[in-house]
């Protein structure tokens, strides 16, 4: 493969193609790291590179058992990880990139629901509190009895007493309302977790894993608050801090509005490794595969005049080119130039005056038979002849 030729073809489209995937890549990586389906996808992608090269190489066996594979593969990744399916799907909503889901107006509720977690801490009462966000945890935890009801303290004290039959779970907060108690919530599969942790612990790093929820735990042996939100366990000291956890993560408004510049070196400099990575994984697999890519190219090339009678010379036109457009893998159209592409037109049968030519496809000299012609501009081509001038 000619793969300094492919650079040197690169168009707009592909430079859009390899930064679109690149975009998908990174975000895919964002979306399933630490969880089960991470795992299945390097495996995947560690298939793809073994059916790339064994394309490449041509060895036909190999390929033939990886197509008949891949056909099951897209059946098994439907059954197997259908909720990271839904939840990538879910994220890409356009309704929700335009923000028409909206939360709680008013926040009254959050600094009672905050002093009541430090009394429950307190008190060494275990507790578990999803605070839903933008994204659906509807099909993410199981069980949960429906509440709708307001979080007010004397219930929240309630629900999680150790009496009672609804404090083994989590409590879903939803648009500042109780919708559901007593949810189970997928744990963990991240390793190196501290020892100490338990089951709520792994369960709500589990759910952030997948959500942007915002998960309060509260230990019963050790009486202390953590919060869990985008992959990470955060330790909560005092109420305030608590407090402006929950109120920037339930806030109706975006993001800060930042000028071009910083948006530009944002995106440029945020998490840069794993961009450049992705990028660059990307870059190897479209080198790979670009030259099977049925490519067009046109190209000028200058048109030689054969078998001019001795006694008639051309006047016009003066060293006359065509575009020709051939079609082929892009491995060999990509290698086209004026040094290997020849054109000729016979003016055998040429008399004296206005002269037309038709330029056939036959008298074009491609260096392989794998490439075809696709069009010639101009098809005809006017000589302008005179008999040759005596020099004495």
């Amino acid at each position: 493969m000619h793969i300094f030729s492919i650079i040197t073809n690169l168009r707009f489209q592909d430079v859009l193609d390899i930064l679109f995937l690149s975009v998908l890549v990174y975000h895919l990586y964002l979306w399933f790291w630490g969880t089960k389906a991470f795992k299945a996808l390097v495996g995947l992608l560690a298939l793809g590179v073994i059916f790339t090269l064994a394309r490449f190489w041509g060895l036909f066996l190999t390929t033939w058992v990886f197509q008949i594979l891949w056909q099951v593969l897209v059946v098994l990744i439907i059954i197997l990880f259908q909720s990271e399916i839904r939840q990538v799907l879910e994220r890409v909503n356009p309704l929700q990139m335009i923000a028409l889901r909206r939360f709680s107006k008013s926040a009254d509720w959050i600094p009672n629901l905050v002093t009541t977690v430090f009394s429950l801490a307190k008190l060494k009462t275990g507790a578990l509190i999803i605070f839903e966000r933008a994204d659906l945890v509807e099909e993410l935890i199981t069980g949960g009895v429906p509440l709708e009801s307001e979080p007010s303290p004397e219930l929240l004290m309630s629900i999680f007493h150790k009496e009672s039959p609804l404090h083994d779970g989590a409590l879903l907060i939803r648009r500042g309302r109780i919708a559901k108690a007593a949810c189970y919530l997928p744990l963990s599969s991240a390793e190196g977790l501290p020892k100490e942790w338990g089951t709520r612990h792994r369960a709500a790093l589990g759910l952030s894993e997948r959500c942007d929820a915002l998960v309060v735990v509260i230990s019963e042996e050790r009486g202390e608050i953590s919060v869990a939100q985008g992959r990470q366990m955060i330790q909560v000291t005092n109420i305030e801090q608590l407090s402006i956890l929950v109120q920037e993560a339930l806030a109706s408004t975006g993001p800060p509005v930042k000028s071009w510049p910083e948006m530009i070196l944002s995106l440029t400099v945020h998490r840069w490794p794993i961009k450049v990575v992705a990028l660059g994984l990307v870059c190897l697999f479209w080198l790979l595969l670009a030259g099977q890519q049925n490519f067009e190219v046109t190209i000028r090339v200058p048109l030689e005049v054969k078998n001019l009678p001795e006694k008639i010379e051309v006047l016009e036109p003066v060293n006359p080119e065509i575009a020709i457009t051939v079609q082929g893998l892009r491995k060999d159209a990509s290698t086209l130039s004026r040094r290997n592409v020849h054109a000729e037109v016979d003016l055998s049968m040429a008399g004296f005056g206005n002269r037309v030519f038709r330029i056939t496809r036959d008298r074009i000299i491609l260096p392989n038979d794998r490439i075809n012609v696709v069009s010639i501009e101009p098809p005809l081509m006017e000589f302008r002849l005179r008999e040759t001038l005596n020099k004495d």
